[in-house]
């Protein structure tokens, strides 16, 4: 888990996240730069970038402070089936026409006084304030490893709707590992949502409140969020950073594009990323919110802010266009909501988690690692193959045991679902996707027993 939780140093901003930065009020005018001091002698501190997620257990963002405004339209999707991501070109709307007003609007300059009011007018009501009660676990010298619940708060866009569903983006690290999650809308309405699907290694995540659970009077005022094309950016334009910062609500942040596909590494999964590089101001609880263009669509998510005493003004997003097609999947998975215990899913398989650790040390895949497949069973009838790491259960990231048996509690037996595996071919490990119709989980099975937790291998 690679949130902000309990550490100054900051990759995500869910509840307590990337800290720092100001808050741009409407009407500033930017500082003459001051003159260069004389630099001093030693070697320069070296920044680091860390994944750790900070905790506001006192938090709890259920306040959000923004303008209220009625939303223009609310963007229904057309088919029925399968919901997707709608971007438009930079610069223009839907259909073709030209939204921009003066240079300003094309993001090619921002205005000498940075009066953003009214994009961010038009933008504010498709983000939300996103708070989550989690599961940390801690290792304990003397107690060894501890488990115990924690508040965060993080921020999410909403992306679109389907037949029975609102659908929000955010950072996998806002979400995992969820007890209790609910959504804040621009009107202080706070409603339980559930988590659709997940992607930990882009830092991803699709979650769903029901339309029926939303007030008519909310729906009036919430709109879908414009998203733009981010490959189209360029260092120096102007950028406008929209999420629940600290927790306590929705506030703005300014600043412009410092830098593209630059390469990050996180120091708790040791994943790189590209990702686009602002000065605007990325605080705890920021995590998931957006980041604009001048056009005010979405050209990014906000994700992890670098933080070091000697560092400041270094916020980063990951970019809108390279992950559409990730959401676009997500937002189509099953949501996860459990069912009845002798309803649920049964794969047939015994197996064991490779950690990151152990990944490492043997340059293997982290996942779920099959050790044997259970003649009869649902694998057993599939393309499954012993010795294949399972990494996706339909859709979403799996890493450990734990994360397959939370999966299987969400679908029941007769489902067909989609594992992606990592199989080793000719001393390679290549990506391969088998469907598997699952089986109904027995009543005797090991994951009840209580034994799988402790070591660390189960059946499924």
């Amino acid at each position: 888990m690679y949130e902000d939780f309990n550490n100054s140093n900051i990759y995500d901003n869910s509840s307590s996240e990337d800290n720092g930065g100001q808050m741009v009020p409407n009407g500033f005018i930017p500082e003459e730069p001051k003159k260069p001091k004389k630099k001093k002698g030693g070697a320069r501190k070296v920044a680091l970038l860390t994944a750790a997620a900070l905790l506001f257990g006192a938090v709890s963002g259920s306040t959000m402070v923004g303008v209220n405004m009625l939303a223009d339209y609310f963007n229904q999707q057309q088919n029925p089936t399968r919901t997707e991501l709608t971007t438009v070109p930079a610069g223009g709307t839907d259909d073709g026409s030209d939204s921009s007003s003066g240079d300003a609007a094309s993001g090619t300059q921002m205005s000498a006084t940075l009066d953003v009011s009214s994009i961010v007018e038009k933008a504010m009501p498709s983000v939300v304030a996103i708070n989550n009660r989690m599961v940390v676990e801690s290792n304990n010298w003397f107690f060894g490893p501890q488990q115990y619940e924690a508040d965060s708060a993080g921020s999410g866009i909403i992306i679109g709707q389907n037949d029975t569903e609102l659908l929000i983006v955010t950072n996998n690290h806002v979400v995992e590992n969820s007890e209790d999650l609910s959504v804040v809308f621009i009107d202080n309405t706070s409603v339980n949502a559930s988590i659709k699907g997940t992607d930990a290694d882009n830092d991803l995540a699709v979650i769903a409140v029901k339309l029926a659970d939303i007030p008519a009077d909310t729906m009036s005022q919430i709109a879908i969020a414009v998203m733009g094309d981010s490959d189209s950016l360029k260092v120096g334009q102007g950028v406008i950073a929209i999420g629940n910062a600290l927790g306590y609500g929705q506030s703005v942040t300014v600043g412009y594009v410092s830098a593209l596909d630059r390469a990050v590494q996180t120091s708790e999964d040791g994943i790189t990323r590209d990702l686009i590089q602002t000065d605007a101001a990325i605080n705890p609880g920021n995590s998931g919110g957006a980041l604009l263009n001048m056009d005010g669509e979405v050209v990014g998510i906000n994700s992890a802010k670098y933080s070091d005493t000697s560092v400041e003004g270094m916020g980063y997003a990951i970019p809108i266009s390279a992950v559409k097609d990730i959401i676009n999947d997500l937002m189509n998975v099953k949501t996860r909501t459990e069912v009845a215990e002798n309803r649920q899913g049964y794969l047939g398989i015994q197996a064991l988690t490779i950690d990151q650790a152990y990944a490492n040390t043997f340059g293997m895949p982290q996942g779920v690692y099959v050790y044997k497949i259970t003649e009869g069973g649902a694998a057993s009838k599939s393309d499954l193959k012993e010795k294949d790491i399972i990494t996706k259960f339909d859709g979403s990231t799996v890493r450990s045991m734990e994360d397959l048996q939370q999966m299987l509690t969400y679908y029941e037996g007769g489902d067909t679902i989609t594992l992606t595996v990592q199989r080793l071919e000719d001393g390679q490990y290549v990506e391969r996707e088998v469907q598997i119709t699952l089986d109904f989980r027995p009543a005797d099975d090991a994951v009840n027993s209580g034994n799988a937790q402790n070591s660390g291998n189960s059946q499924n």
